[in-house]
């Protein structure tokens, strides 16, 4: 596993507590994922969250986001998905989203802007 995901499964166990990574692995290896970026954006925008997603994107600082933002972003059916796969309970889930996905996405787009495809083979 690589230092950006080490690092954010050990974000995600001082925040839940105990062993997950087992369970958040697979979920993290999505993250990577230029479509999966620009979809967040997607729904954030439909969410009227567009600017806070766009932070974690930029240069700039990170704006952090609410647990209530980070369900609007990724609407009830994603979350639903994560506690089926993952076995966690929803606020668990969303604490850790909270957490780590603005540092996530941020680790993923060093130069402010989305990746491509071809950018995320190698990392």
């Amino acid at each position: 596993m690589s230092d950006f995901f080490q690092s954010i499964v050990g974000k995600v166990e001082s925040v839940l507590g105990g062993d997950v990574q087992t369970l958040v692995k697979q979920q993290l290896q999505s993250l990577a994922q230029p479509q999966t970026i620009q979809t967040l954006l997607d729904r954030a925008d439909q969410a009227g969250l567009g600017d806070k997603v766009r932070s974690w994107i930029s240069q700039s600082g990170n704006v952090p986001a609410t647990p209530d933002e980070i369900r609007s972003i990724l609407g009830s059916d994603a979350v639903h998905a994560l506690v089926e796969k993952t076995g966690l309970p929803a606020d668990a889930v969303v604490t850790a989203l909270v957490h780590f996905l603005p540092d996530a996405v941020d680790k993923h787009t060093p130069d402010g802007v989305l990746p491509t495809p071809d950018t995320t083979k190698s990392a």
